[in-house]
């Protein structure tokens, strides 16, 4: 799916509150101007993690793997619906269970972006996702030991990356 340049996004400060709005080309054109997204982890409990494979159409990081669910935040929307949305968009999953996790301000060299970082536990024998395949290109449970054997290599966004390292830790202790 061939995104909308002018799609409009939330613009906001770094606790989350907004501030103005701004278009998708303006957002991605290294303005540098702050929008929330949400990332979803799917992960189970023996440690695999859900991962999904951008589609060559998205503007940003097209065929790399990357969380589970990702996207922007709409202008009027609130954090969980917005996970809850792209949950459903991307994989036709239900995440209204989806915890917060962490808040963070990413930088790229063209964006930068409030990540509400949520997660999901799932039994892989009950999860049946139906990627959108406007969205995704593949998607698949990857193990801990695949992940680590992937970081560095340019297989992964790097956001992704940063998120595996810091963060997957935390929902570790918490399944």
């Amino acid at each position: 799916m061939k995104h909308n340049p002018d799609e409009r996004f939330p613009i906001v400060e770094e606790d989350g509150t907004v501030i103005g709005s701004a278009t998708r080309a303006e957002c991605h054109g290294g303005s540098m101007l702050l929008h929330p997204v949400v990332h979803l982890h799917v992960v189970t409990k023996d440690g695999s993690v859900f991962l999904q494979k951008r589609s060559m159409t998205k503007d940003i990081q097209p065929g790399k793997w990357d969380t589970a669910v990702g996207g922007h935040v709409d202008c009027g929307e609130t954090i969980a619906q917005a996970v809850a949305r792209e949950a459903m968009e991307e994989l036709d999953i239900d995440a209204s269970d989806a915890k917060l996790l962490k808040r963070y301000v990413f930088t790229s060299s063209v964006e930068r972006e409030l990540v509400n970082t949520h997660y999901i536990v799932v039994d892989t024998e009950s999860f049946n996702p139906v990627p959108a395949t406007d969205e995704v290109d593949d998607a698949r449970f990857w193990s801990r030991k695949e992940i680590e054997e992937a970081l560095g290599k340019d297989i992964l966004t790097p956001n992704l990356e940063m998120e595996l390292k810091n963060i997957l830790p935390l929902i570790s202790t918490d399944i």
